[in-house]
């Protein structure tokens, strides 16, 4: 690995700013202690600090020479709702608050490009940092594109980085097209009518007929859908409000998500299940409704700025190092709503496969959303020379 030996030499001001964070874990719209954290830092640089964008969102921008052209790079700054596990040092001191998806340590990578950058000033043209919040549970990468952030500060590219548990620290994935999902969430209502548990002949029941809707629902999977199209439903919600075991109840809820890679076969999933739901439904003699929330698109990469944050993973840890096409996923990612703002590309960092374990680590697996996870400082100087590289590279390449 080509670690810039400045940015190596900084590892423990970098590791430092990481664990703090991470004993210091915030939800979604409550990051004000990581905001004021993440400004005065990029403040202390000499960086150009703007704050209010998203609520608790920070964005930094720096300035040098006379390029027009500009840069995004982006961060994540959400904690969730996980009772961390780990006895360390740096735990969680707010219990049920936990940085179990490396947040902290995609913060503290992307301030230690900063702190290069702002002390070398080795580029031509404008670099946006931008640290959003609310990624798990709020979509803040889209109230801040909403609220105007490409206007304000505007970009040519933007990209965006995640660590990834499970593969070789010194390693990079990433690929052009759809790399994470999009989703849509659900809720189905049936109404029957109730009647006692010994008379069913007297009701309608809508526990039965929610079951039957549920079972109609993987077939639009597996009949409708085409085979090579990756998606998925799952209920994840059953709620019958019946009150008493001898009574069947008036009401029945599912509730639940899809997952696409093609909003096109969203379009589909949603067309089949407002049909199997009243058809079913009307089978039975009952009445339902489906409410379904298009909550995040798939996350796309444009495939220019992919082939080009490709090429200076390969220029840091060899192209052996880097797979260039890496399996999509269907799990879910805001920075979606930047790309669909301006042209870019999302990325996978390895994380190792927990060697990195401290004493006092949790039993369980050190995998995200896990309440034994955390972020390996060991990736934190390849990750801040990535940022500084792709930057310094993309301000003095050719216009596309």
């Amino acid at each position: 690995m080509k670690v810039i030996p400045e940015i190596a030499a900084a590892q423990d001001e970098i590791q430092s700013l990481r664990r703090w964070m991470h004993a210091h874990p915030e939800l979604c719209f409550e990051e004000s202690q990581t905001a004021d954290l993440v400004a005065k830092t990029l403040t202390d640089y000499g960086i150009e600090v703007h704050r209010g964008l998203g609520g608790t969102g920070v964005v930094g921008v720096l300035r040098e020479g006379t390029s027009k052209r500009s840069i995004g790079l982006r961060a994540d700054m959400d904690a969730l709702p996980i009772h961390e596990v780990n006895e360390f040092a740096h735990r969680s001191h707010y219990p049920g608050k936990m940085h179990a998806c490396g947040h902290d340590g995609h913060m503290a990578m992307l301030l230690g490009a900063a702190r290069f950058l702002a002390r070398t000033r080795d580029f031509d043209g404008t670099i946006v940092f931008i640290f959003s919040p609310a990624e798990e549970a709020g979509n803040g990468a889209k109230v801040m594109v909403d609220e105007g952030i490409f206007e304000k500060f505007p970009v040519d590219a933007v990209f965006g980085l995640h660590n990834f548990p499970g593969m070789p620290v010194g390693s990079f994935g990433i690929k052009t097209g759809p790399i994470l999902g999009g989703c849509g969430e659900f809720r189905i209502t049936v109404e029957g009518v109730d009647a006692h548990a010994a008379y069913p002949h007297e009701g309608k029941d809508p526990i039965f007929t929610a079951v039957q809707i549920y079972n109609a629902l993987q077939g639009i999977i597996s009949r409708n859908k085409a085979p090579l199209e990756p998606a998925v439903i799952s209920v994840t919600q059953v709620n019958g409000w019946g009150q008493a075991r001898n009574v069947i109840p008036r009401d029945a809820v599912l509730g639940g998500t899809v997952r696409v890679l093609d909003l096109r076969t969203l379009d589909l999933i949603e067309s089949r299940m407002r049909k199997i739901v009243e058809a079913v439904a009307k089978s039975q003699e009952c009445e339902a409704r489906l409410e379904f929330d298009r909550s995040v698109p798939p996350t796309v990469n444009s495939e220019d700025e992919a082939h080009f944050a490709a090429e200076v993973m390969r220029s840091i840890v060899g192209a052996e190092n880097v797979n260039p096409n890496v399996d999509p996923d269907l799990g879910v990612e805001d920075f979606a709503f930047m790309l669909q703002a301006r042209p870019g590309a999302y990325a996978y960092i390895g994380n190792g496969y927990g060697e990195h374990r401290d004493a006092g680590h949790g039993a369980g697996p050190c995998v995200v959303h896990n309440a034994s996870y955390d972020f390996n400082d060991a990736i934190l100087g390849v990750g801040s020379t990535y940022w500084v590289e792709l930057a310094r590279r993309w301000l003095s390449a050719e216009p596309r």
